[in-house]
């Protein structure tokens, strides 16, 4: 949740102005009150669907490959709320209500009455944050922590998670499991000691507890997904990024805790949002909010590609290069609320939306995780305008979602402690509702717009091997996890052990891999150093390496000293199971260009910018790569043996 961003980083570098508005007011009392949301009971909606999920292009399918439709709320609550000053026990001191470091609402209400009230929503899925610091709390919760559900009392944060996590699971409930901070203290400024993963803990720590939980609920198939990490960004010195192989690589992280998760449990989806913040929130000074576009050009490569998600955040208080800050410290950038329709769907679009193009090495689907704005009380005209043109957008573009937040605390006049909230509960258990505001209208077409729903054929896959770095190796294969290194001290490349390697860059660690046409392959891997292999010479004056015959390339090194940095070094074969046809191939050129198939996978988008690359044909496989330290050329990949596969 981004409301209290940046407020003391941007007091201290300087003061700016509001950007002008541009999208038209829409009246909240203007809007036609819809029917009432069709509400599936636990049973009906634990039947609706069978776990595991995972993914088929743009879209999450069930373990029956029917579309699976993330319509998700935030139940948060366990990520705390404390504000960072003064006493943790004092309530004044909790930002939107006092959760007591557990899911919102349990002091109001019983969790069936929770549930119910869930189901009433026309939800499927629920996001659940959690802090580390939460996961290693020994005290109990105090007993007004859960004066509504007395079974709960003397029972620590983690066991009431526990808890939480069986309740939903039990009534039909799809659960993703959100890192939201380190510690728990209310997300998000730039010095809460939450900013990135290794915030207030080691990268290795979190990893080990993301391995923990995995295993901790791994034989609950409807705790579905482990979403990473929670808005990503800018701390007063460091900014993420992705790929650049440091400490402060989003993208390393990410690829090092799937591999841990999966390596766990290979049936979880995998939730990885982009960067929220990088740069200075000043007027002339670089400042941005990538979310998925360093996507378009290093995507991530799991051991089950299959699992992967990614996501993003938009609230119409903040912008593209707009922190959200109003007064001191603003800067003249647009926010999202003063967009017009179509400037909102081409920003969505370039910041995340785009990754649900098919055929691409970044196609995956994409959760929209959290969006949300105040409910009663709502005077700000380009609010209301902002969040009938988003759920109207996420509707029209059949996107899965997650409201921010589901539960909260009100008084008993009615007034939420966190506004943005769909449900409240008062200190008598009675509730109110998002059905009783004017977000009701946006919020039932969300729940109940026509969307592509039963059978979702299975699409061919392109996944990328590399980044900007030669840290971390790609090893996405789950066979090499478990083998010794097979070319110590260099990059190494190594696809899916459901697909094979189909081009290769130059002068730089990239590599492209796909199932198309996949044949199935024993679990052997062989290593070649050298031409024993060769029976022609299909690239005349270079050097070459060559799978055995009926043998497939699904992996490559290269070296990483600083002189001849990327020379080929080895490949990886794998035998196939079934007979491939006896051909000479044909070679790919691309020392001089890129040389890719005119209408083939992954061709519209760049998996090596500004780097030469060389792709077999969709009904190819790769079976050789050439290259030479003759003409400075350094040893770099140069020429492709393309087989065919049929």
């Amino acid at each position: 949740m981004q409301r209290r961003r940046w407020t003391r980083l941007i007091t201290a570098l300087g003061a700016g102005a509001l950007a002008a508005g541009l999208a038209a007011p829409i009246p909240a009392t203007a809007q036609t009150r819809p029917a009432h949301i069709p509400q599936l009971t636990g049973a009906e909606l634990a039947g609706s669907w069978t776990a595991p999920l995972s993914t088929r292009g743009r879209y999450i399918v069930d373990a029956d490959g029917n579309r699976f439709k993330l319509m998700s709320a935030n139940w948060d609550g366990a990520q705390g709320h404390w504000n960072g000053s003064g006493s943790k026990d004092d309530p004044a001191n909790h930002n939107s209500g006092d959760s007591y470091d557990i899911p919102m609402g349990l002091d109001r209400a019983a969790l069936p009455t929770l549930l119910n009230d869930f189901h009433s929503l026309g939800i499927n899925s629920i996001r659940l944050p959690f802090s580390n610091e939460m996961l290693g709390m020994t005290a109990p919760v105090p007993d007004a922590a859960v004066t509504a559900n007395p079974q709960l009392r003397g029972k620590t944060p983690l066991q009431i998670f526990d808890a939480v996590v069986a309740a939903l699971t039990a009534d039909g409930f799809a659960v993703i499991l959100n890192n939201h901070t380190t510690t728990s203290r209310w997300c998000c400024s730039h010095d809460d000691g939450n900013t990135k993963w290794y915030s207030s803990q080691t990268t290795e720590k979190w990893v080990a507890d993301w391995a923990a939980l995995t295993e901790r609920y791994r034989d609950n198939p409807r705790v579905v997904g482990m979403d990473l990490r929670n808005e990503v960004r800018r701390d007063l010195l460091d900014d993420a990024n992705w790929g650049g192989g440091d400490g402060n690589d989003l993208y390393k992280a990410y690829q090092q805790a799937a591999i841990a998760i999966q390596r766990v449990n290979p049936d979880v989806l995998v939730i990885m949002e982009g960067i929220n913040w990088q740069g200075v929130p000043l007027d002339g000074v670089y400042h941005d909010r990538p979310m998925l576009k360093p996507v378009a050009n290093i995507s991530n490569t799991i051991l089950r590609p299959d699992k992967l998600v990614y996501s993003a955040h938009v609230y119409g208080f903040t912008g593209p290069q707009h922190t959200g800050a109003t007064g001191l410290g603003e800067t003249h950038d647009l926010r999202y609320r003063d967009m017009t329709a179509a400037q909102l769907a081409d920003a969505v679009r370039q910041e995340a939306l785009f990754v649900t193009t098919p055929g691409q090495h970044y196609t995956a689907p994409v959760w929209m995780s959290e969006f949300g704005t105040r409910g009663a009380g709502q005077t700000d005209q380009k609010e209301i305008a902002w969040w009938n043109g988003f759920t109207e957008l996420l509707a029209a573009n059949d996107t899965d979602f997650a409201a921010w937040p589901l539960v909260t605390q009100a008084d008993a006049s009615g007034a939420f402690a966190d506004a943005f909230a769909l449900l409240g509960y008062r200190p008598d258990g009675s509730r109110i509702s998002i059905a009783d505001d004017w977000r009701y209208t946006g919020w039932q077409k969300l729940v109940t717009s026509a969307g592509k729903t039963g059978q979702v054929p299975v699409e061919t896959r392109w996944n990328m091997l590399g980044s900007n770095s030669y840290l971390p190796d790609t090893n996405a294969s789950a066979l090499m996890q478990d083998r010794p290194d097979w070319d110590p001290g260099q990059w190494k490349g190594v696809c899916p052990d459901t697909e094979r390697l189909q081009g290769v860059s130059r002068s730089i660690n990239r590599g492209l891999c796909t199932d198309a046409r996949q044949p199935a392959t024993t679990t052997v891997r062989n290593v070649v150093a050298n031409e024993a292999n060769v029976q022609q010479d299909w690239a005349g004056g270079y050097s070459k390496l060559q799978c055995a015959t009926g043998q497939l390339a699904v992996g490559f090194s290269l070296t990483i000293g600083t002189t001849n940095r990327w020379a080929t070094s080895k490949l990886l074969c794998a035998p196939s199971t079934s007979q491939l046809p006896v051909s000479a191939g044909r070679t790919v050129w691309f020392d001089q260009a890129d040389n890719r198939p005119a209408g083939g996978g992954s061709t519209a988008s760049d998996w090596a910018p500004g780097h030469f690359k060389g792709q077999c044909a969709d009904g190819e496989y790769l079976a050789g790569i050439a290259y030479t330290y003759q003409r400075v050329q350094g040893g770099v990949p140069s020429a492709l043996l393309c087989k065919p596969l049929q």
